[in-house]
């Protein structure tokens, strides 16, 4: 290969953020340990940005639903489905876009309010509903001002690397360990830091720049939990992504860093499930040097290299000298159905009810916590013996897109960026909906592992996604 081209877009593009913080006092259990009910104060704001990208000739009304729509909102997870799509309908009746053309990707920090139209009768649930519309309404003022302000750009990409994820499958150290060949079948696995599993630490930043060479916004796809804040935090907060933004956008003249949740099922910070925000400043910290360091390592936007042959030195030199190079404006998108099976053993709605009505009883309040998410992830995936799992398979010049609403492990990303070199590969877990649960690898079945035993998806759902979504990706 003697010319490099970095992966880019060019066309229109426009960017605008909404201020999404909640009240304090809302309703924030987010976590079964957790002793308080709600939110005493605000650590960070929260917020939502929009990303809207378009190869038509102008900017017109017209020709927004034609437009490719990117959301990142700082948002914990969708407990209801019926809740998610009543806000991306309403976005997509309010602008008329196409529905396989808009992703809203939550951040997923674990210290936000915990929106759920179920939980108005909780402490501070009266606080809900008028939250949820003050959601909706900033997502389409975002969204609408990124379309209204469409302009020429170039959306460039380069992948960098962050030690901030790390594997979070623990074996217990109380009930057994590692052998030679890992898991040892019988341990209970722990989420929390394994200091010998293995962690994609693949970052993927993007910067998108006027013609005149101005920072109009930066994306980062980085897979990492953000559950540094925990039971004892009784603070709204962004969590790490806040920070993030906050140093990214210091250097970048204030142009918006939207954040977007890579394939993280496994992985999460060292240090995490603690009330200290400083430690989550410091998380946001690590992430954004490493994508200013991204950023510091790109060419201009336009240019690429090419090899212009050799000076004979003490050692034969092969000389690279820049390049003016026209970005592709293609822009493509398929929404996928990838048909899994679910567990043969999942109890029924029935069943999780009557034992949520005992620890209800019994006043457990963990137990109840838990009975509370099986009975909405069984909403959510319905009755049948498979469910069929929505994707979205997009081409953005010379990157692929593959999101999709479940949690998982980060082998999708892996090995769809292993199919696909040369090009930015852009995978993002926790993106529309429903969001019923993890997607682990086979390999995890039949172990005591929280995101098996969580999951409603028997095991090669995220086998039977990744090869979904590697055909869709390669048809693009």
């Amino acid at each position: 290969m003697d010319t490099f081209r970095p992966p880019a877009f060019a066309g229109l593009i426009g960017v605008a953020r909404r201020d999404i913080t909640p009240p304090v006092g809302i309703y924030a259990r987010n976590w079964g340990a957790a002793l308080h009910e709600v939110a005493e104060g605000i650590h960070m704001p929260m917020s939502v940005t929009a990303l809207v990208l378009s190869n038509a000739a102008d900017a017109s009304p017209d020709t927004w639903r034609e437009a490719f729509v990117v959301v990142s909102m700082d948002f914990t997870w969708w407990r209801m489905g019926a809740d998610e799509w009543a806000l991306r309908s309403a976005l997509i009746e309010a602008l008329q876009l196409d529905p396989a053309r808009v992703l809203i990707n939550i951040t997923h920090t674990h210290a936000g309010p915990a929106t759920c139209r179920d939980d108005v009768d909780k402490p501070g649930g009266h606080l809900i509903l008028a939250y949820i519309d003050l959601l909706t309404a900033q997502v389409i003022a975002a969204v609408r001002e990124a379309a209204e302000t469409l302009r020429p750009a170039t959306l460039t990409w380069a992948y960098g690397t962050c030690g901030l994820a790390q594997n979070r499958d623990l074996v217990d150290p109380d009930s057994g360990g590692l052998n030679s060949v890992g898991f040892d079948k019988l341990a209970r696995i722990v989420c929390g830091w394994n200091p010998q599993g293995t962690a994609d630490d693949t970052l993927l930043v993007g910067r998108v720049t006027t013609r005149a060479g101005d920072v109009l916004a930066t994306l980062v796809n980085y897979a990492c939990h953000p559950t540094t804040l925990a039971w004892d935090n009784k603070l709204i907060s962004p969590d790490f992504i806040g920070t993030l933004r906050e140093v990214v956008e210091a250097s970048t003249g204030g142009a918006p860093c939207l954040f977007l949740q890579g394939a993280s099922g496994e992985l999460s910070p060292i240090e995490q499930y603690t009330g200290d925000v400083s430690i989550s400043e410091k998380h946001g910290r690590m992430l954004g040097y490493a994508v200013l360091s991204t950023l510091q390592g790109m060419l201009p936007s336009g240019v690429g290299l090419r090899y212009g042959g050799l000076v004979e030195s003490g050692a034969p030199l092969a000389v690279w000298q820049r390049q003016p190079i026209e970005a592709s404006q293609e822009l493509a998108a398929e929404h996928l159905l990838v048909e899994v099976d679910l567990k043969g053993d999942l109890p029924t709605l029935a069943q999780i009810q009557e034992d949520l009505d005992d620890a209800l009883a019994e006043g457990n309040i963990f137990l109840i916590e838990r009975f509370r998410r099986r009975l909405r992830v069984r909403h959510s995936v319905g009755d049948e013996p498979t469910s069929k799992l929505p994707a979205w398979a997009w081409r953005v010049g010379d990157s692929l897109w593959l999101a999709q609403g479940n949690e998982a492990y980060s082998d999708l990303q892996v090995e769809l960026r292993a199919r696909f070199p040369g090009v930015a590969v852009v995978v993002m877990n926790l993106t529309n909906g429903p969001q019923a649960g993890y997607l682990p690898p086979r390999a995890l079945y039949g172990r005591d592992v929280y995101a098996v035993w969580q999951s409603p998806y028997a095991a090669g759902g995220l086998e039977r996604m990744i090869e979904s979504s590697a055909e869709a990706l390669a048809a693009l």
